[in-house]
Parts: C-alpha cells; sequence; structure tokens
C-alpha cells in the first residue's frame, strides 16, 4: 500500500491510528472524537464546526442522515454575494471550501480489505479497491468522500452516452473527469480536419476526444496524460470502443515526443486553485496548462498543421481571464488564429437563475480555436 499519513485517536482508553485517506490531500484531523447513534445533529454540527472530527462507530444509516442534518444546517448561512462576478465566483469557492470541511468531519472506519465495521454497512470493498488500489491495512476516510467515492464506481459502470460516437458510452474512472458536457465534442466533430494522418490528444483524460478522432478517420492518434488514473481509464475506454490499435496512451506533460499536423487540448478553464484531483480538469492554477500548450504548440506541429484549442470563456465572464490576454498568448507563442468555432453550453446550470454565477454561466461561450504557426 502506498505511504499514507496516520490519523490518531483514543477510543476505550488505549491510542489508536490507521492510515487516512483524503482525495483532496488534506491533513488528518488533529482532533478525532468517537461518536454513534446518541449524538444529536446540533452537538455533532457544533463539534464539527470547533474541528473536531467524528469517527463514526454507529449504523451505517444514521451516519448518512447525520451528514444530510449537517448539511442542512452548512446550507443555512448565507454565501456572501457580490455583483462583482470575480467576486462572486471567490466567494462561491469559499463557500464550497467551507462546506466541505464540514461534512468531510464525518470518518469512518475502513478494514484491511476495505469493509466498513458498521451496523447496516454496505459493500463497498470494489469501488474503494478501484479507485484507492489494493489494501492491506486499516483506514480512515470520511463519508463524504466514501459516497463520492461509490457514486464514481457508479458512472465507471453505466457509462456516459456520447451522441458523437454514435450513443455508445465513455465510462469515467474515479477522479477522471467525465464528459457529461458534449458541446465541446460537437465542435470537434465538425471542425475541418486539417490531416487525418496523425492527431496527439494532449491532456486525454477519459480517451474521449481521442476516440472521436480516430472515429474521424484519423488513423494514428497519440493521447497523453499525466494521471495514472487517466492513463488506465483512456486505455481502458479505448479498448471499448474499438480504436485502441489506432491510439496509442502514453504518459507525458503535455506533448509527446515529434510533430503532428494536427494537436487537441481541452485544457482546465478557470484559473484557481483546485482542490481535489478531479478538480485539476477545471481549474489549474495561472493557466498553466493552457500556457504551455499555446508556448509549446509551434515546435510541435508540422508545416501547414493546426492546433486545436477547446476553451470555455467562462473565466472572462468572471473577470478570471480576459480575452486581450487569451490573444496575446496566442501571439507571442507565434501562432495565428486561422478559424474559431462556437457553441453555446446546454448544462442545467446555465438555465439556474439561483446558481451564484448564473450571469456568467449564462453567458457562456465553448469555442473551438484553430490556430497555426505564423
Amino acid at each position: 500500500m502506498t505511504d499514507l499519513p496516520l490519523i490518531h485517536w483514543t477510543e476505550a482508553g488505549q491510542d489508536r491510528s490507521a492510515a487516512w485517506r483524503s482525495e483532496s490531500g488534506a491533513a488528518p484531523p488533529k482532533k478525532v472524537m468517537i461518536a454513534d447513534d446518541t449524538l444529536s445533529a446540533d452537538k455533532a454540527y457544533k463539534l464539527v464546526c470547533e474541528g473536531t472530527a467524528l469517527l463514526w462507530r454507529g449504523d451505517y444509516h444514521n451516519a448518512r442522515q447525520l451528514l444530510s442534518a449537517l448539511a442542512r444546517r452548512a446550507g443555512r448561512k448565507p454565501a456572501k454575494t457580490s455583483a462583482n462576478p470575480t467576486e462572486a465566483f471567490h466567494f462561491h469557492r469559499q463557500a464550497q471550501a467551507q462546506r466541505a470541511r464540514i461534512l468531510g468531519m464525518l470518518l469512518l472506519p475502513f478494514d484491511a480489505d476495505y469493509t466498513v465495521p458498521l451496523r447496516r454497512a454496505p459493500d463497498v470493498r470494489e469501488a474503494c479497491r478501484a479507485a484507492w488500489g489494493e489494501s492491506d491495512a486499516p483506514s480512515v476516510a470520511s463519508l463524504r468522500e466514501l459516497l463520492g467515492l461509490v457514486g464514481g464506481h457508479e458512472w465507471r459502470k453505466k457509462g456516459v452516452e456520447i451522441a458523437t460516437l454514435g450513443g455508445e458510452r465513455v465510462h469515467p474512472h474515479y477522479g477522471v473527469y467525465s464528459p457529461l458536457r458534449g458541446e465541446y465534442l460537437d465542435l470537434i466533430a465538425k471542425a475541418p480536419l486539417p490531416a487525418t494522418s496523425l492527431a496527439f490528444d494532449v491532456g486525454t483524460g477519459t480517451g474521449v476526444i481521442a476516440a472521436l478522432l480516430a472515429r474521424r478517420g484519423v488513423t494514428r492518434v497519440v493521447a497523453t496524460d499525466n494521471s495514472a488514473r487517466a492513463l488506465e481509464c483512456a486505455r481502458e475506454n479505448l479498448a471499448r470502443l474499438g480504436v485502441a490499435n489506432r491510439v496509442e496512451v502514453v504518459e507525458a506533460d503535455l506533448f509527446p515526443d515529434g510533430r503532428a499536423p494536427l494537436i487537441v487540448c481541452n485544457p482546465p478553464w478557470l484559473p484557481a486553485k483546485p482542490t481535489s484531483p478531479i478538480e485539476h480538469a477545471v481549474y489549474d492554477p495561472d493557466s498553466r496548462m493552457l500556457k504551455g500548450f499555446l508556448a509549446g504548440l509551434a515546435d510541435h506541429l508540422e508545416p501547414g498543421g493546426e492546433g486545436w484549442l477547446i476553451l470555455s470563456d467562462l473565466a472572462e465572464h468572471l473577470g478570471l481571464r480576459t480575452r486581450d490576454a487569451l490573444l496575446g498568448w496566442i501571439d507571442a507563442a507565434g501562432l495565428a488564429v486561422v478559424d474559431r468555432l462556437d457553441i453555446r453550453p446546454r448544462h442545467g446550470k446555465a438555465r439556474d437563475e439561483n446558481d451564484p454565477l448564473h450571469a456568467a454561466r449564462a453567458a457562456e461561450v465553448t469555442s473551438l480555436w484553430r490556430l497555426a504557426a505564423r
């Protein structure tokens, strides 16, 4: 088992410890109290707000009910609002982080084989192994994290229907961003291909873009990622979709070796700090991947080739990045804009007037920028 930090607590007069699991990389809570079905929701909420984690020893379903009660109490305090979209975004992220911190303080024990030793606990061993790998020692994680893990495992089994792949399904692994928002795939499906001999898919994730390029007739695709989960996920999906013989999946930070007539990248859209591995697909501090892709693109394009940058302008509407800044990075990289294809998002948040970022989401446009070396 990979070395994990330890969480320590006292139980029945004895000092105890176990491996600590946190997808966000949060440090183990320093104050841990044993809790069970006798603990009221009000007392539990007071304790977690004060920084005391609750290691559950009662009924599993009662723990889920308590988590729901904590969520209701955490939602009573209205989040700060602002007419300034940048402030509204930061207030929203702060509220999300505070809520996650509170709800992440209700902890569950796991045996060495991922059995949860509580009354009426479900069998989560398969889901845990799929996300965390094999285990040989007891561990502790938050109930909230377990529920996300189990939900992610169900998505992995069920898959996400992809219209541009004829309704076939892509199966996202836990921690790999799911292609639920399919509008960017519509852009890739209709953009004119500069060549069909070779393409690079930079930051492949589930492998859906690589699969779509192969289905469009590209005879060889090299798909890259620097996440072990994403690499495994992409290989599995490409095999399911019957295009593994045309797509090579390689570990790389951005570009593979060599040049290609087509290079596609769908980088994180928002220059902000992610709080968990899966958020790296959406949030990227200082637009590191976007800038890296643009800066290295010309050196990896064959003469006459194109780089396709798929990017939402949500960051612009939130005041996190300007269009002039983006165009400046493109120009500084020795690139020219050949064309731009636009599409409006179809997800529910774009129409939800109660969403704190509704104004920005309602104005959002996702674009495929066709770029060429000057």
